[in-house]
């Protein structure tokens, strides 16, 4: 799953031209509005006491010198005292119901509206959960596969060793992929100006949306309590205060409706596990996504239109001054877009290069094999089978499953099981480990059948993986909880592996010793080997040629050891 999760799959095989269609098919469909979301009026603009009190008339300031004689403040301070007590008038004036000005409280409601502005960020959030915030690189990835179509299709094409090497047949493997990230590098030069523009002013869109969706509402409305003389919940301002300043930045820096590319997007992410259901609609899913989205942003608007938040910030920390910030974020879009294809090229790589060695091994196969394949484990991941479970010992263990009814069974097992009946060992321990080896020999097949049957669809594992793959969490969690599956199984996958390795070896020994090889001091002849062998001049034939296999077998299983720990 690491290296062929959803947003891969996604970047690499859906089809342009099905892209372009879906992003037609969107906006002839959308219902959403395009009006900005924010209003950048004269009230949220910064006040300057300074430089409006020497603005007026000489016997205001007057007055003002001697209000604050009496009240020993600054003449331009008693002219900000008088400032915010009539914006709090207006602000009761103008929005009924969300402030009273004269004890700095919050009403009921702008309980309300926090708690409805909490509902449409609640889609938002889910929307986000199942996109961006699995694996942010591979959906700006997928996002600029959009907006830079043309980029998208050089970096696929020049940058796959496959089509390298259709264009230079003779290129070293070793010089892949220098060429590959060459050629990365080349292709970044059609990331002109406007597309970076337009990819920040996604990214930004993203981050605001996200800090929006993920905004601690419910600690802002537990902090509201029933008020009978107001009729409801109330609130003092100075208890929420800086979660009000932290909200009303955001919405100050989410101006703009997203871009139907960026929405396209998160539409995508969201269905896409859905694609295959039965009478799915992506038509009718994507008109309902659209009005969802529609909602939550009509609330945002009408939000910022009728909630003052900036002046009551003003009026209850009396700083007419205040005025809400941009907050920073996006600006890493074109680093993690880089480090998305730079990762992509590795793993091409190096999939290319296990692919080559798998066919190598395969040809080997052919001939131990006696010309039949190797049937590979049901539910395992391969290019036949991207779906399946990750398990790097699965090549391993299909290859010991096919030698075990290809050669082990009918070529030497006939030869093997004498010797484990009526053979006298002259050394007691080389008793002892015959019959050891020979038993994990005897039941490889058995083991290897009953952890594939735990990996298929209806086993354990292969249950516990559907789950994991419909599991919400961001895509490093959800890696890790996938690795720690897949140890799981690789640790009983190894223990297989590793007695066929350690029967194959002792086989090699003891087989040798029968033979009278070579004097190793540890491994004799059966002092009865005339008698099993009777007349039948194969039989030590038959124990020579087994040597040879189980040499071919250790050969074979470090090769493909080799390839599997390849990177």
């Amino acid at each position: 799953m690491a290296e062929s999760d959803i947003f891969n799959r996604l970047v690499s095989s859906l089809p342009m031209d099905e892209r372009q269609g879906l992003l037609e098919k969107m906006k002839v469909s959308s219902i959403i509005s395009d009006e900005p979301l924010y209003f950048d009026s004269t009230d949220n603009r910064r006040y300057d006491i300074q430089n409006e009190f020497t603005k007026l008339p000489w016997f205001a300031r007057l007055w003002y010198f001697i209000l604050g004689l009496f009240k020993t403040s600054e003449p331009s301070k008693v002219f900000e005292e008088d400032k915010v007590s009539t914006l709090g008038n207006r602000i009761e004036q103008i929005s009924p119901g969300l402030y009273d000005s004269q004890n700095a409280a919050l009403l009921p409601v702008f309980f309300r509206q926090i708690g409805r502005l909490k509902e449409c960020s609640h889609f938002l959030y889910s929307a986000l959960d199942a996109s961006v915030n699995r694996d942010r690189a591979g959906f700006f990835a997928f996002l600029a596969s959009l907006e830079m179509p043309e980029l998208h299709k050089r970096l696929l094409e020049e940058t796959d060793p496959e089509e390298i090497l259709k264009k230079t047949p003779n290129t070293p493997e070793s010089e892949l992929r220098q060429m590959a990230s060459k050629a990365m590098e080349e292709a970044m030069v059609l990331v002109t100006e406007e597309h970076r523009n337009t990819m920040y002013s996604n990214a930004r869109s993203l981050f605001c949306l996200k800090e929006l969706s993920s905004f601690l509402y419910d600690r802002v409305l537990l902090a509201f309590s029933f008020n009978s003389s107001a009729g409801g919940e109330t609130c003092s301002v100075g208890v929420v205060r800086e979660l009000l300043v932290t909200l009303n930045n955001i919405l100050f820096s989410l101006k703009t409706v997203p871009q139907m590319t960026l929405l396209e997007s998160l539409f995508i992410f969201i269905l896409q596990d859905r694609v295959k259901e039965p009478g799915f609609d992506i038509n009718r899913e994507i008109r309902s996504l659209s009005k969802k989205s529609n909602d939550a942003l009509t609330f945002i608007r009408e939000f910022n239109r009728t909630v003052p938040l900036t002046l009551i910030l003003r009026c209850s920390t009396r700083d007419m001054a205040l005025v809400p910030r941009e907050i920073s974020g996006g600006e890493d879009w074109y680093v993690v877009f880089r480090d998305y294809w730079k990762k992509r090229i590795d793993n091409n790589y190096f999939s290319f290069m296990k692919g080559r060695r798998q066919r190598v091994l395969l040809e080997t196969f052919n001939t131990f094999l006696k010309g039949k394949e190797v049937k590979m484990l049901e539910n395992t991941q391969s290019d036949a089978n991207p779906e399946g479970l990750p398990i790097k010992e699965a090549f391993s263990l299909s290859f010991l499953c096919s030698f075990y009814s290809v050669v082990f069974m009918p070529d030497l097992n006939w030869i093997l099981r004498p010797i484990l009946i009526d053979g006298d060992f002259e050394r007691k321990e080389n008793r002892i480990e015959y019959d050891e080896a020979y038993g994990n020999l005897i039941k490889l097949e058995d083991l290897i059948k009953k952890l594939e049957r735990e990996i298929s669809v209806t086993g354990d594992y292969g249950k516990r993986y559907a789950q994991l793959r419909q599991d919400m969490s961001s895509l490093p969690v959800k890696r890790r909880k996938v690795q720690l599956l897949t140890d799981e199984i690789s640790e009983e996958a190894n223990v297989i592996i590793g007695n066929a390795r350690e029967a194959s070896r002792s086989m090699v020994n003891l087989l040798g010793g029968i033979l009278e090889i070579e004097a190793r001091g540890k491994y004799f002849t059966l002092t009865n080997l005339n008698k099993i062998a009777g007349k039948d001049t194969g039989f030590v034939t038959g124990i020579s040629k087994a040597i040879s296999v189980f040499q071919t077998v250790l050969k074979i299983m470090t090769d493909i050891e080799a390839m599997e720990n390849a990177k």
